[in-house]
């Protein structure tokens, strides 16, 4: 279509999306004006410096199965959704604005240990004091980073547990998972792209394109407060 609108070859336009699409991702999320975040330890300092908490949560996105015999086939099969995904760490601020967004791994990867693999352990326990919500599927976390991850309370009783006990239990983590929720939101409007709600392109490509559609929306959105702030 855009070829046809130019009136370029339909590999011109291919082309020119393999070369914008890597710059976009290496342009970061906008903060404000004069403040992008393009790695995850610019994202620690930033929280630690604004005193802003942090929500991480993980997100998976659908890809074409990788054909049959080719090594490695069954690694991006979703243990969560049993189907073939991607997935990519998302951090946003307490508001919902995206911050960062990881390159994409293989879905079957947990998020845990895809979290540890990026360096999130590393750069906060030797890190600024900051608070980073995330659900039950990172704990652990909190013991290995000083108490700067906050996840959902542990369940102590498995069965016969005392009334006390569960409206104490629900009360907590229905606070936590209202703090949490706003992760979703932010999920949700990078979702809204076509391109990350089912991916029928080249699996290669999918870590350049969530991060360009990250940095796109992260402008969008920080030109979206900044004209309700001046009106």
């Amino acid at each position: 279509m855009l070829a046809c609108w130019f009136g370029v070859d339909r590999s011109t336009i291919t082309r020119a999306i393999s070369e914008v699409r890597p710059l976009l991702a290496e342009r970061g999320c906008t903060v404000s004006p004069d403040v992008r975040l393009r790695t995850l330890a610019e994202v620690v300092d930033h929280l630690g410096s604004s005193g802003t908490t942090g929500i991480i949560d993980g997100t998976e996105i659908r890809v074409r199965r990788p054909a049959a015999g080719r090594k490695g086939r069954d690694k991006f099969i979703s243990g969560k959704n049993k189907q073939n995904a991607v997935k990519s760490m998302v951090v946003t601020d307490g508001e919902g604005r995206v911050l960062w967004c990881s390159q994409a791994r293989p879905a079957s990867c947990a998020d845990i240990t895809h979290a540890r693999q990026l360096g999130l352990v590393k750069l906060l326990a030797g890190g600024p004091a900051v608070e980073i919500l995330a659900d039950a599927g990172y704990q652990g976390l909190g013991a290995q980073t000083g108490g700067r991850v906050v996840t959902p309370p542990h369940r102590k009783f498995k069965k016969n547990a005392p009334d006390w006990y569960e409206e104490m239990y629900e009360r907590q983590r229905k606070a936590h998972s209202s703090r949490r929720i706003r992760v979703e939101h932010g999920i949700a409007h990078l979702k809204n792209w076509r391109a990350l709600a089912r991916h029928l392109g080249r699996r290669e490509h999918m870590g350049d394109t969530v991060q360009a559609v990250a940095a796109l929306l992260s402008h969008q959105q920080t030109v979206d407060l900044h004209s309700t702030r001046q009106t």
